[in-house]
């Protein structure tokens, strides 16, 4: 089986029609998505009717858990918040409430941060602010009893691939849909690759062995940034068009 293992999309939809068809041409015959699909100030119920209209074996991230959970108060103090849930409505809510946190299938665990938590950096430390690779003790301590051959996982939409000394495998794709972002937790730190592309990644699975191949993939990053400037976070708009925090 190829799979095609996208995280991130943050309602892109422009990130993930490409991403989409870059994959149907590299012969992708599973889509896998990691969470946090849908919050965001651009397209998130277009992102939604795109992603529905194909078979995709996909868990939440903590932000979409932001979305189902959020109230009258949250919504008037985050007008990004406030937007998604009024283009969404009330069904594709629903759906996002209803994905599983962590799945596992053909020898693979997919989690969005970590496995007990989907806020918590796997590989990266960000006391720095910036992200440092923490070690293979570390990294070990958080993937706690996973046994699973490889690991999947989402959430700093750094690219990675790596092998603890035990064996055992985890790779993130990196952002489909946001290249760069700043967050105050666990402490203030960025998280920036660079460029505007999205990003994913092909895996095959043969013999027991992970065969990965990280892709890069332009697409209409502009009309992207000018949506979340009309939206008013030109914070957004700057990230999307250079994969920098300036």
């Amino acid at each position: 089986m190829r799979y095609a293992v996208f995280s991130d999309i943050h309602a892109n939809v422009w990130a993930l029609r490409a991403v989409l068809e870059d994959a149907e041409k590299q012969g992708a015959g599973q889509l896998v998505n990691l969470g946090d699909i849908l919050y965001g100030p651009l397209a998130p119920r277009e992102t939604y009717d795109l992603l529905r209209a194909h078979d995709v074996i996909t868990i939440q991230g903590n932000q979409d858990r932001i979305i189902y959970d959020a109230t009258d108060e949250s919504r008037a103090v985050l007008p990004t918040l406030d937007y998604v849930c009024r283009d969404l409505g009330k069904a594709p809510i629903n759906w996002l409430k209803n994905l599983p946190k962590t799945e596992a299938f053909d020898g693979m665990f997919l989690c969005h941060g970590a496995p007990g938590s989907d806020m918590t950096y796997l590989l990266e430390d960000v006391s720095s602010g910036h992200a440092i690779l923490r070690s293979d003790a570390q990294i070990t301590v958080t993937l706690s009893d996973v046994l699973s051959g490889l690991t999947l996982c989402g959430h700093p939409h750094i690219p990675r691939h790596i092998r603890l000394t035990d064996g055992r495998e985890i790779a993130n794709p990196g952002s489909a849909g946001l290249p760069a972002y700043s967050d105050d937790l666990p402490f203030p730190h960025v998280m920036e690759t660079g460029s505007p592309h999205a990003r994913y990644l092909i895996l095959d699975i043969q013999d027991g062995r992970y065969e990965l191949s990280f892709r890069t993939v332009s697409y209409d990053w502009d009309t992207a940034a000018r949506r979340a400037s009309h939206m008013g976070r030109d914070d957004w708009a700057s990230a999307l068009r250079t994969g920098r925090i300036r």
